[in-house]
């Protein structure tokens, strides 16, 4: 039997793919299954300003977590297990 390696790029790209179609069919679909449009909000709520007089800096990060868009994440590492 020959052992088969997976590329860990594939899955980054197949979750990044989930989470995005994941999201945009939860916004289609929100008025006829609205549970697909409940979502949490995770990250800086306000943005991070570093002022270093030479250099002006500005963290931020925030990413919305719908139902639809974990869906779509599920969807995408079951594809990942069948390739």
């Amino acid at each position: 039997m020959r052992y088969r390696t997976r590329n860990p790029w594939i899955l980054f790209l197949l979750l990044i793919t989930g989470i995005v179609i994941g999201g945009i069919i939860g916004d289609l679909l929100s008025d006829k299954i609205p549970i697909l449009a409940y979502d949490y909000a995770i990250g800086l709520k306000s943005p991070l300003h570093l002022d270093l007089k030479v250099i002006d800096l500005t963290f931020g990060i925030a990413i919305d977590v719908s139902v639809a868009s974990v869906i779509g994440l599920i969807i995408s590492v079951f594809i990942y297990k069948k390739l």
